[in-house]
């Protein structure tokens, strides 16, 4: 049986990253990046991937990473959603990661993401699921045209992946292209369109398999950020309402509100399950499909209604823009769309498992 428990070095992973990211990525600080026209705190991920080597936890030591798996990933996922932190952790060394490795033969390129000296990011909208349709580019005489909206991180990106009507994955410099911020809801992942107008390529691969596994693995390590962003929701929630006075008696003490609570931390606590049980699918290899489905269709409900419970339950003081609450809930109804909706994931559940719709 999968033991799904933290172990004892993932709990220290944990406990180094909150620790930098307290430094890094308080909320006053990262309030204030959004509103700075430059969300992205590439100090934060400076000391992430190039200080603690973690944009290489996918990589294999032989291919310039830490050979490590998912599971730690997710681990680092779960606090990044915790801090809302502004980096293109998923996007660069989880997605654009996964899709390299899927392409096998561009390893200088690899170990660049996994030291953290170059951003990837791949050029597909951040709404599609694994499997989904994508939007390409036509590739002409060797050079790339076209244009892809909706990508995450585009805009500290150093490299994109970008899927051709050839079939082809191809790797292009970031100064090959026009990248133009759109309107985001969540300040802190922004995404931008892409515009490609004769920009020269380098083939990677087969773009269709690359696509289907970056996206799966973003899909599934995603649920460990909403986890962090909805446990992060939840225990500050608790912590006001217990401060938090009305007649003269802490706000927390009235049972409508405590019933509120529980029922929240009852999904919560499901949703770890579900996030850590996709984390360690992905790493071992086994019934990844049904695990990444689950996990999404669960995870997306479960951190938009912790988030919007706490914007609630901080009553005035929640609907402020000093107050963090407001990043949590854009993320998370943002992350809500990210890799597919929970529909879309309950559709790909059913089917996969042979499970007619009524």
């Amino acid at each position: 049986m999968t033991d799904l428990l933290y172990s004892e070095e993932e709990e220290a992973l944990r406990a180094a990253v909150r620790d930098l990211l307290s430094d890094h990525c308080d909320a006053p600080g990262v309030i204030a990046r959004t509103e700075s026209g430059t969300p992205h705190d590439l100090a934060a991920w400076k000391a992430l991937a190039d200080g603690m080597g973690l944009a290489g936890l996918l990589v294999p030591e032989d291919r310039g990473g830490q050979g490590a798996t998912h599971r730690e990933a997710a681990v680092v996922l779960e606090e990044l959603g915790r801090a809302v932190a502004p980096v293109p952790y998923l996007t660069s060394a989880v997605v654009a990661t996964e899709a390299l490795l899927a392409c096998d033969a561009e390893g200088g390129l690899l170990a660049e993401l996994a030291s953290g000296r170059r951003i990837g990011a791949l050029a597909v909208a951040l709404n599609v699921a694994p499997g989904g349709a994508y939007k390409v580019v036509r590739h002409e005489d060797g050079a790339l045209h076209g244009e892809l909206t909706g990508i995450a991180d585009a805009a500290v990106a150093g490299v994109l992946l970008v899927p051709a009507d050839d079939g082809g994955l191809y790797a292009v410099d970031a100064d090959a292209v026009t990248v133009t911020p759109q309107s985001s809801l969540d300040l802190t992942r922004p995404v931008a369109t892409v515009t490609l107008d004769g920009a020269p390529g380098r083939l990677l691969g087969d773009a269709e398999p690359a696509v289907r596994r970056a996206l799966r693995a973003g899909a599934g390590l995603l649920a460990s950020e909403q986890l962090g962003l909805a446990e992060w929701t939840l225990t500050e929630t608790v912590r006001y309402l217990k401060e938090r006075k009305q007649f003269n008696r802490p706000v927390g003490g009235f049972q409508a509100l405590k019933h509120r609570l529980a029922q929240l931390w009852l999904e919560v606590v499901n949703l770890r399950a579900a996030a850590r049980n996709a984390a360690d699918a992905l790493s071992t290899g086994e019934d990844v499909d049904v695990a990444v489905a689950v996990a999404q269709a669960y995870a997306a409900p479960v951190a938009v209604h912790a988030a919007e419970e706490a914007l609630q339950l901080h009553a005035g003081i929640g609907m402020t823009w000093e107050h963090p609450v407001h990043l949590y809930l854009k993320r998370a109804k943002a992350d809500s769309i990210a890799y597919g909706t929970a529909g879309a994931h309950r559709e790909a559940l059913a089917e996969t498992i042979d499970l007619p719709a009524p």
